[in-house]
């Protein structure tokens, strides 16, 4: 069958054969396609070395406020430089930005290789993570407005269905990765070498796609850096989703960061140990799962449903997780935690983004990053000190509870029958 949707044809629905909204009809523009499996690879070389890294520190300090540090330093740039990434990549040649961005991902994995490698001081590790860091941070709000773009707007929310597969794909596949290569003694400074080389993956992705123009920002002075303030303060269900998301990160889901400090204080099972990779890779396979649902098998479902089922189903399978007995259960029920998490969590995302036009949707979205990934670190430094005072199973009912509160609190069809119009998404 030949493509319709070559990078010369404007990105619409034309001789595209599959259910509008759908995965399989984001997946059939070939400029989208090439992305994904960019992406893909990238991540995965990504996924391996956040799998290698907090468990490298943990085994070296034996801290979870350490593990949490590092984490700080990957994820806490989001928090202070999203906006300005939007404004930029709403102001350049986003392809040539994109480029950059990865080239330094890149160059800094090369330098955590190499203090891994010499057993550097903790710090310089910071150093080098916090480089990788403000590199993801710069290039989220442009990765996802570019994203966005390759697919006709009804498309939307299978490409962002699409994109949470190759987040958590890569979680499945990068924690398999290493357990096998470990049976082969690789070490730790070449785990983050491999992620340094799956870079040049999106790299050679972008240079073969047309990214989509768009109208440069002509907002000056500081309204470039307050405008997506501005529309989440006028749209009152924007300005819901970012706080439901931006309280979900913090107290919901600082797990995902100290991993594995809760595997060995719930479960006994250390961090570098193959049972642990597996237990990662569940979790991932339920999250990769629970992302791509919502455009296959519940892609005929209302979002703004979903998000309410996405939270009961965390609550739930949260504190099954937090009491469970033996190690058996801990895989059964972390499959189910990982399949809700981004069950929840891509269901808000497309809500969210679906709403936005492609002149704004890169600042936008910075909002969105900001409260995804910029609140877990802040999360992790709070509750890594305490986890190792007083355990981690607390934390996790407490995540548990919370999501309750946030079942009954984002409810976006009452929101918008009590006064909120829909067309102001």
């Amino acid at each position: 069958m030949t493509d319709t949707t070559d990078s010369s044809t404007p990105v619409s629905r034309r001789r595209n054969p599959h259910k509008i909204g759908s995965a399989r009809a984001a997946f059939h523009v070939r400029d989208f396609r090439r992305i994904w499996f960019g992406s893909f690879a990238s991540n995965i070389g990504t996924w391996i070395q956040n799998v290698v890294l907090p468990v490298y520190v943990y085994a070296r300090t034996g801290r979870a406020s350490f593990v949490a540090l590092l984490i700080f330093a990957q994820l806490g740039p989001i928090l202070l430089l999203s906006i300005p990434g939007g404004v930029i990549a709403d102001r350049v040649d986003r392809k040539k930005f994109l480029i950059s961005m990865q080239a330094i991902q890149l160059c800094c994995s090369l330098m955590l290789a190499l203090f891994a490698a010499n057993n550097s001081p903790i710090w310089m590790l910071f150093l080098a993570q916090l480089g990788v860091g403000v590199g993801n941070a710069l290039n989220i709000p442009a990765w996802s407005a570019m994203l966005t773009s390759l697919v006709p707007p009804s498309d939307i929310a299978g490409a962002i269905s699409l994109n949470s597969t190759v987040i958590n794909g890569a979680r499945v596949v990068g924690p398999i990765i290493v357990a096998l290569l470990s049976q082969w003694h690789v070490t730790t400074s070449e785990f983050f070498a491999i992620n340094a080389a799956t870079y040049l993956f999106v790299i050679f992705a972008l240079l073969s796609v047309k990214v989509p123009a768009i109208a440069f920002d002509t907002t000056t002075g500081w309204r470039r850096f307050t405008f997506a303030f501005k529309i989440a303060r006028e749209r009152v269900v924007i300005s819901r989703l970012i706080l439901t998301l931006a309280s979900f990160s913090l107290l919901s889901l600082p797990y995902v960061g100290l991993f594995p400090a809760i595997a060995q204080l719930n479960f006994g099972i250390k961090s570098q140990s193959a049972t642990y990779n597996w237990l990662y890779a569940t979790w991932g396979l339920g999250a990769c799962l629970g992302g791509l649902s919502v455009s296959t098998l519940f892609v005929d479902v209302d979002n703004r449903k979903l998000i309410r089922m996405g939270f009961a189903s965390f609550a739930v399978s949260m504190m099954a997780f937090a009491l469970a007995p033996n190690v058996e259960l801990a895989f059964l029920t972390v499959f189910f935690l990982g399949a809700a998490y981004f069950f929840t969590t891509t269901s808000m995302q497309t809500v969210f983004a679906s709403g936005l036009t492609p002149e704004i949707r890169a600042r936008v979205m910075a909002l969105w990053f900001m409260a995804f990934g910029g609140t877990v670190p802040l999360g992790n430094l709070i509750f890594g000190p305490l986890i190792d005072r007083y355990g981690s199973q607390w934390l996790l009912i407490l995540g548990s509870l919370w999501a309750v509160v946030l079942w009954w609190w984002c409810d976006i069809e009452r929101l918008e029958r009590n006064g909120s119009n829909p067309a102001v998404l």
